[in-house]
């Protein structure tokens, strides 16, 4: 059938973008970066932290990681590194193998003991901010009862320094203090309650004599107390910085989350930030470096979307429908949250008005909103290059089987597998840039055409070697678990990289920063 080769390829094609258009999206990004990180109230927010860690850090910490998806909890023991290990080499053909070796012993520097994981429900979403911490109060207590069950009383401490990491814009003037923003990623908490003061209040009761829900510590269990706050991309960023601290000719530069949502953070030089973000007893003789929480997927990179057409009929679709229209574009067309449903609205819109199916003919899933998630899309499409063993693998699928008026064959399927692999391709060039861009701004990377305000060249000087790489510290499963996802990254990573400086001895490196947000909490309780 014609439509399935070139014609269908022409109706997709608003989902491509060409390497040409990748390079000057990235220029335009970046100088969109510089002036968010000047003027806008609620991207590129400063962060307390004005040091990074050494590595030789210790202690032990209890840690939460609250994200869209999951909270996490554990107790992490940082043991700090020895001054005689073993350096590090970059990762290249001949010495691969040294490097993964490497990076397993730097992993030895972080343990991590009585981890709990919970999916966050629905409801906990959408009901006021004091009913999902009283729920985040209730399962730190159970992490805390399991530590300490077979202890001593003189064994349990009467405090327990607790870190936290929250994957959502929040303003922070201490690191022990931060008032949420809107939030996102399907919650609808409006007001801006103090996190650390809600968790605290939720998990308080346990603290108290005789609570009934303790089974073990009838006296109450240890209070705890705020040592650090968080975001998930500057706790990601802050766990391998602090495990790869003595690799030489690598340096860390960014914190990316990719999962369910997206987010980034960077060193910038202070006089990058406009007045009002700087903190009011801060110079720039005394701290010339903070780390920033970017929230790069906001509203204000609009703009930069629009100036390429990047943002298709399907994107406004899914933006229309969503809870906060206009919050987040780039967010809605890179973050596990929504690449399904995406793939979803591209495939009613391609069956229905490119291939004339009429709607009662389809399945039930590409006619509800949210049907096809992007998990859905990991496991059954992106594991397949036969369009026959998708169809067979649809036809036993909740929402996708056959009827008497619609059947799977095999060009159809080929259409989803080609739309899946679109989008996800589109996703992955758009992350690839946005990290470049990034690094432009920040000067971490240094083209000579391109004088954006802020670029320096202080960190090719900080990599002595002729081969150096940036390394970007990655968490979160869309990145982390989705098949090849990762590796188009990469892909992309070197193809602009190369594109925009010619400079092939400098690479930019994807390194997965396993439990960044638990480990990165107790990292920065660490440096406090």
């Amino acid at each position: 059938m014609s439509w399935q080769t070139s014609n269908v390829e022409d109706w997709l094609k608003p989902l491509k973008i060409s390497p040409i258009k990748l390079c000057s999206f990235v220029r335009q990004l970046s100088a969109t970066y510089s002036d968010l990180a000047l003027h806008s109230t609620d991207q590129f927010l400063a962060t307390p932290i004005t040091r990074l860690p050494t590595g030789h850090e210790t202690g032990e910490y209890l840690t939460i990681d609250l994200g869209g998806t999951n909270l996490r909890i554990a107790f992490v023991t940082l043991l700090g590194s020895s001054p005689d290990a073993p350096t590090g080499r970059p990762e290249g053909p001949t010495n691969k193998l040294a490097h993964e070796r490497k990076a397993h012993l730097f992993t030895e520097n972080v343990r991590k003991s009585h981890g709990r994981s919970w999916l966050i429900d629905e409801h906990l979403k959408v009901e006021k901010a004091e009913d999902l911490f009283a729920w985040v109060g209730d399962c730190l207590a159970e992490v805390v009862e399991a530590r300490f069950f077979h202890a001593t009383s003189d064994q349990i401490p009467n405090e327990i320094p607790l870190g936290i990491t929250f994957s959502f814009p929040m303003m922070q003037s201490t690191i022990t203090e931060a008032t949420l923003m809107p939030m996102g990623k399907g919650f609808t908490i409006t007001s801006n309650p103090d996190l650390g003061g809600m968790v605290l209040r939720g998990y308080e009761r346990y603290t108290k004599p005789h609570v009934k829900d303790s089974k073990r510590m009838s006296k109450g269990q240890p209070k705890l107390r705020i040592a650090a706050i968080a975001n998930d991309a500057v706790a990601t960023f802050l766990s391998l910085a602090y495990s790869t601290r003595a690799m030489l000719h690598s340096k860390t530069v960014i914190g990316l989350i990719l999962g369910t949502g997206c987010n980034a953070a960077v060193c910038l030089k202070v006089e990058a930030l406009g007045f009002s973000k700087r903190p009011a007893d801060w110079t720039v003789s005394d701290h010339p470096m903070l780390v920033v929480n970017t929230e790069w997927t906001l509203r204000g990179t609009t703009p930069a979307l629009c100036e390429f057409d990047m943002i298709t009929p399907w994107d406004k679709t899914l933006d229309e429908e969503s809870h906060n229209p206009g919050f987040q574009p780039f967010e809605y067309m890179t973050a596990g949250a929504y690449l399904g449903e995406i793939v979803r609205l591209v495939l009613l819109d391609t069956y229905t008005n490119f291939l004339h199916i009429r709607r009662n003919r389809l399945p039930s899933a590409l006619l509800q909103r949210q049907a096809v998630t992007t998990s859905f899309l990991a496991h059954t499409v992106a594991t397949t290059n036969d369009p026959e063993t998708l169809a067979g693998r649809l036809r036993n699928t909740q929402g996708f089987e056959e009827s008497e008026d619609w059947t799977w064959t095999v060009e159809l399927c080929a259409v989803l597998m080609n739309v899946e692999r679109l989008v996800l391709r589109r996703s992955a060039a758009m992350i690839a840039a946005a990290i470049l861009a990034l690094l432009l701004t920040s000067g971490d990377i240094v083209v000579e055409d391109f004088h954006g305000p802020n670029t320096t060249t202080r960190s090719l000087v900080d990599l002595p070697d002729p081969v150096g790489q940036l390394v970007v510290a990655y968490c979160g499963g869309l990145i982390c678990l989705y098949p090849g996802y990762k590796e188009q990254t990469q892909a992309f990573l070197d193809t602009i990289l190369h594109d925009i400086t010619q400079k092939p001895q400098l690479r930019v490196v994807l390194q997965e920063a396993s439990e960044g947000g638990v480990i990165g909490a107790g990292v920065l309780s660490a440096l406090q």
